[in-house]
């Protein structure tokens, strides 16, 4: 259920952003806001070659997933944990899913939060950084 909100959430919001984000949006002066931004790199803007990164992008879910099973098919802990888990791995799933269907068209994700003078962002970025945050808490917790 995770990852199809997720993915929902960040495929429609980027649709919208391109469809009617014209100009930047203020949200807390020049600090924050929305802007619209096409990002043809990976992470934070980072360039490698096409075929490099889709492989890389692939490779990359592929794992999440295959932990993401084996985690809840292993896991012998609490059921917050369990539920914690599934729910960190269904965003990252989910953003994943989003940003890859959002660069099929022409190559470029589509960015609009901005703050500060961090790389523009999306939902999808925002999924999958708050379940790898959230995985790796509940790694930390664990140990």
């Amino acid at each position: 259920m995770t990852t199809a909100v997720a993915f929902a959430l960040s495929l429609i919001s980027a649709q919208l952003v391109d469809q009617f984000l014209v100009g930047r949006i203020a949200i807390l002066g020049s600090f924050a806001g929305l802007e619209l931004s096409h990002n043809p790199g990976i992470a934070f803007g980072l360039r490698l070659p096409p075929i490099v990164q889709e492989i890389l992008i692939g490779i990359a879910l592929i794992i999440v997933a295959v932990i993401a099973i084996r985690s809840a098919q292993l896991s012998k802990n609490s059921q917050f944990s369990i539920l914690n888990s599934q729910f960190s791995f269904g965003l990252i799933l989910g953003g994943g899913i989003a940003n890859i269907i959002d660069r099929i068209p022409d190559g470029l994700v589509t960015d609009f939060i901005q703050i500060g003078t961090f790389p523009t962002f999306n939902v999808a970025d925002s999924c999958i950084t708050i379940g790898a945050i959230l995985l790796l808490w509940e790694s930390w917790r664990h140990r």
